[in-house]
């Protein structure tokens, strides 16, 4: 029976993925009636800062774990192989430093959003600019989380796509008002242990209905879908070591370093080393989900071997062929197709409703509460909820500009990422590291990185540089070079391939994706750096303390340790009486208590 035949859910289907709902809307109502019933801003946008580590980094991986991962890595292991997987590798990098760097100096300052950090370093006027680029990620970020398990239920049961999307972006929008930022994270706990078990249950099932995994490993071995060490330094390569190990470490970085979703969330922990724990348990977790992600793109190349039939569910890319082979997997097998369609919505869920509360906190802390200090408690947190009803609303129609998209929803949901979130990056890094960056720098630096982003966004798009050439669909064929963002011309009758590497400005338009974040960020950086030497850079004295990563300081430290006793005494006999003023640098004098590893810190040299 033709998979694409079968489209109506089970009984069992219907009750699973009502649970998942259902569940979700309980958590919520929950925590609009328990604790403090939501009726501060502390407690409806921070959790009350009580929160444990298991669940923050539960919610940390739900964040990033959206249904764009679950459907588009899958596709993109089918079509061009496991060269993506080399993306594990970013995360090392791109978890210890947030780890190291960015959470304890948000933490220690004890800030409402990671824009608020901007003014503290820089200016007002830096702080809303980052505020609103923040705005314009997560909105169109959003677009793409509500529109892929929309469109996913509707070629697996018949729904109707606007109604799935319209019922996804209320049922977010109910819970997330409700209960606030514990009811986000208490989902984010639920719906990733169904987001582990729908992959699961697919893979299982795929590798016994294709023979075992013996003969998965023969017909992904001989179609070469086993990637080796692509040591390419071509940045126009789409995937390759350098791509994806380094460039993925810019982009990590702009999501777990500083982007206020997960920001949040360490912000929301009870103590610092609770954040800090937070986020090392991420990083297994997150190399599981992406194994399970790239285990099924080999399971179903075994099935099909390279063929497309996303075209008989209505489509012709490969996010479609994912659905499909789901569809032919699970049929005749009640409750499954509905785990698997509650995962891609458990995963949709946690991600939208962690935008929904990060965009509803930055709008009030940083755009409104400023503008009217005199509001009060109850007033602030009816507005916050009121702002979270507001932007769902514009996820809908951010959803449909989705839908018009002709690319992988892998490809534009890391485009999102690394357009907006590397100016941010570089944002934050000009103001941690570098004493002398002025608010001037920040601004020009900033605008300099948007300027670069939508320049190469833009063109890859006009250009379509980003393509990548069709794969023959015989699991003994080679492997295309699909991987390259060339221009390609196939001459099938003699076997012919002649590859032509793009030229001039198509050349610079048709850099990897990966590489955006990278680009953004130094982009940022110099100019930034620049623009502070014309203008006059700042005195470390007039740096507020708090705000810069003790860095330089640290390593003066250990070489004072270094020092001969008798150097460090005439060193403190010729010391001035008197100290000099602060420097805005963090030095650790004493952790306050074995529970609560948050530093006094002595401000002064």
């Amino acid at each position: 029976m033709d998979p694409s035949a079968q489209r109506r859910f089970t009984a069992v289907d219907y009750a699973i993925f009502g649970v998942l709902l259902a569940g979700s809307v309980c958590i919520g109502v929950y925590y609009a009636l328990s604790g403090g019933r939501q009726r501060t801003t502390q407690e409806f946008l921070l959790a009350d800062r009580s929160m444990h580590c298991l669940p923050v980094s539960l919610s940390l991986i739900a964040s990033f774990q959206s249904a764009v991962t679950i459907i588009g890595v899958p596709a993109e292991v089918y079509t061009h192989g496991t060269q993506y997987w080399f993306i594990g590798c970013a995360y090392v990098l791109g978890l210890l430093i947030p780890v190291h760097v960015f959470i304890p100096v948000f933490y220690r300052l004890r800030l409402s959003t990671a824009y608020e950090y901007l003014e503290l370093r820089f200016s007002k006027a830096v702080r809303i600019c980052g505020t609103v680029t923040f705005i314009f990620q997560m909105v169109v970020y959003m677009g793409v989380c509500v529109y892929t398990p929309a469109f996913a239920l509707n070629k697996v049961t018949g729904f109707e796509l606007w109604g799935t999307v319209l019922a996804t972006g209320l049922a977010c929008t109910v819970y997330t008002t409700m209960g606030g930022l514990k009811a986000v994270i208490w989902t984010d706990v639920f719906q990733t242990v169904v987001m582990f078990a729908g992959q699961l249950a697919v893979i299982v099932v795929g590798i016994h209905q294709t023979g075992g995994v013996s003969e998965v490993w023969s017909k992904v071995w001989q179609g070469n879908r086993i990637s080796g060490l692509d040591l390419n330094p071509d940045p126009t390569e789409r995937h390759t070591f350098w791509t994806l190990g380094v460039g993925g470490v810019f982009l990590m970085l702009s999501l777990y370093g500083v982007n206020q979703a997960q920001v949040q969330r360490y912000l929301s922990a009870r103590t610092e080393k609770a954040a800090v724990r937070s986020c090392y348990m991420v990083f297994p977790c997150l190399q599981v989900a992406l194994a399970l992600s790239c285990v099924m793109g080999l399971v179903m190349f075994a099935r099909y071997c390279g063929e497309n039939h996303s075209d008989k569910l209505g489509g012709t890319s490969g996010d479609a062929m994912v659905l499909y082979f789901v569809m032919d997997m699970l049929q005749g097998l009640p409750g499954l197709p509905g785990l698997f369609v509650a995962c891609l919505f458990s995963a949709a869920l946690s991600s939208i409703s962690s935008a929904f509360n990060s965009l509803a906190t930055v709008t009030m802390e940083d755009l409104i509460k400023p503008q009217f200090p005199a509001m009060t408690e109850a007033r602030a947190t009816l507005l916050s909820k009121v702002l979270a009803v507001f932007y769902g609303l514009v996820c809908l129609v951010m959803a449909y500009v989705t839908h018009l998209m002709d690319d992988s929803v892998l490809q534009v949901a890391l485009k999102i990422f690394g357009m907006m979130g590397g100016p941010l990056l570089g944002l934050f890094c000009l103001g941690m590291f570098f004493p002398w960056a002025n608010s001037v720098g920040a601004m020009a630096g900033l605008a300099a990185g948007l300027v670069m982003s939508f320049w190469v966004g833009i063109g890859s798009i006009v250009t379509r540089g980003a393509g990548s050439g069709p794969l023959a669909p015989n699991c003994t064929a080679p492997l295309l070079p699909g991987n390259t963002t060339t221009v390609t011309a196939m001459v099938f009758g003699n076997a012919t391939l002649v590859t032509l590497k793009p030229t001039g400005l198509r050349r610079f338009y048709s850099v990897s994706y990966m590489w955006y974040s990278g680009l953004n960020c130094i982009t940022v950086l110099l100019v930034g750096l620049f623009v502070s030497f014309l203008t006059g850079p700042m005195k470390q004295r007039d740096v507020t303390p708090g705000t810069m990563y003790p860095l330089f300081e640290n390593l003066q430290q250990k070489l004072c340790r270094r020092e001969h006793p008798g150097h460090r005494a005439r060193a403190q006999e010729e010391a001035p009486e008197h100290p000099k003023e602060g420097n805005g640098v963090l030095t650790p004098l004493e952790e306050t208590s074995s529970d609560t590893p948050s530093l006094q810190y002595d401000t002064t040299l």
